[in-house]
């Protein structure tokens, strides 16, 4: 990845299991098995989750069906000591970082296990301990923050870098231009990530832009910009390692557009829109498949493994989900922390006032 290519698509795994040794990796066989654990673990997180909510059993989900693969690959690629910005479906990323089930779990169901103490709606989750922030419901807003992050770093003489994540529909934001101009003329440190699952809602990727790719809007800002096939964990891990030996070495940003499939809503809340509403992969895109034929072609798996993991990941899901709903709430004296460095009277006098009877009465009505 040496020079900006906006117009091809970066790949690396083959149909038929194998890889283009060109632009292969080249990973260890426990960092191909680790992958694929994590991209089915997410699946099968993901497909548990969106029955609880169709059951009314929490209230916002935001699948990533299809998607398993940026999320992952740029895991894998990135040290632990650089900051994460995600959009909405970058969840993965923090659990193969190693963020607690049971607290992402918290988060959803806003129980004690949850960071943030329920303030957050569901689906948002951050933790400072692995350098993930949290993700907003503003379109956009994460990538100026990235950025910042990115050119504080670059002023302490960190070799660490900012990733932002962001949906093409994202790309239609003034916090997009703002975010791109500012790192390409400072040069800072870091990589922004597109995910185009080709759908914004239910508005399709050829209303949010007119250019060829959203890959070329990177020139604009000086910056090199990349088509990677994001269906291809090994084609994001490639693309995201070369951008962050890049921004280290104080080259300046890249910009990755991941061209991936959105196989279902935007999330729960959405009312089903036939257009937007993709069909599930054939087997032959779907990026867990795809990984799967490779590990099977190098065989590191086989029918049976393949089904013990499936039943490990779907009982662990199972038994952390169940905890999860046995968790009391956050304390209701948690509402009046985390604003003031020293509380002020009036939240003194609110706290004493809510005392004890009031946790009863809360828990009880």
């Amino acid at each position: 990845m040496s020079e900006s290519a906006t117009d091809s698509l970066l790949g690396v795994l083959r149909d038929d299991g194998r890889t283009d040794p060109a632009t292969d990796p080249f990973l260890a066989p426990e960092t191909l098995l680790a992958l694929y654990r994590d991209m089915r673990r997410i699946r099968s997180l993901d497909t548990a989750l969106v029955a609880l909510q169709q059951r009314g059993e929490i209230g916002f989900y935001s699948a990533s069906f299809g998607q398993e693969a940026v999320a992952i690959g740029a895991a894998f690629a990135l040290e632990p000591s650089d900051w994460v910005f995600p959009a909405l479906r970058e969840g993965a990323l923090l659990l193969a970082r190693g963020f607690p089930l049971a607290s992402y779990l918290g988060q959803i169901f806003g129980t004690v296990d949850d960071l943030q103490k329920g303030r957050q709606m569901p689906c948002h989750v951050s933790s400072r301990a692995h350098n993930v922030a949290s993700s907003s419901g503003v379109i956009g807003t994460q990538l100026p923050q990235a950025v910042g992050a990115a050119w504080a770093a670059r002023k302490r003489g960190a070799r660490t870098i900012s990733v932002g994540f962001i949906g093409e529909g994202g790309t239609s934001t003034g916090d997009f231009h703002a975010a791109m101009n500012f790192a390409g003329v400072f040069r800072v440190p870091c990589v922004i990530i597109c995910q185009n699952n080709q759908w914004a809602l239910g508005t399709p990727s050829t209303r949010q832009t007119s250019s060829a790719s959203f890959a070329i809007k990177a020139r604009a800002y000086g910056m090199p910009g990349f088509r990677v096939d994001g269906n291809d964990v090994l084609a994001v891990y490639r693309a995201v390692s070369s951008a962050r030996v890049r921004a280290v070495a104080g080259a300046g940003p890249t910009f990755l557009e991941c061209v991936t499939t959105r196989t279902g809503v935007d999330s729960t809340s959405e009312l089903v829109q036939a257009a937007s509403v993709q069909a599930p992969h054939d087997g032959i895109r779907d990026p867990i498949a795809r990984l799967r034929r490779h590990l099977s072609y190098l065989e590191l798996v086989d029918d049976a493994s393949d089904a013990s993991l499936g039943r490990e990941l779907d009982n662990a899901v199972a038994v952390a989900i169940e905890a999860a709903k046995h968790r009391p709430l956050p304390a209701l004296s948690t509402l009046t922390e985390d604003v003031y460095a020293e509380r002020p009277w009036h939240l003194v006098e609110q706290d004493r006032e809510l005392g004890p009877s009031g946790e009863k009465a809360r828990l009880s009505g």
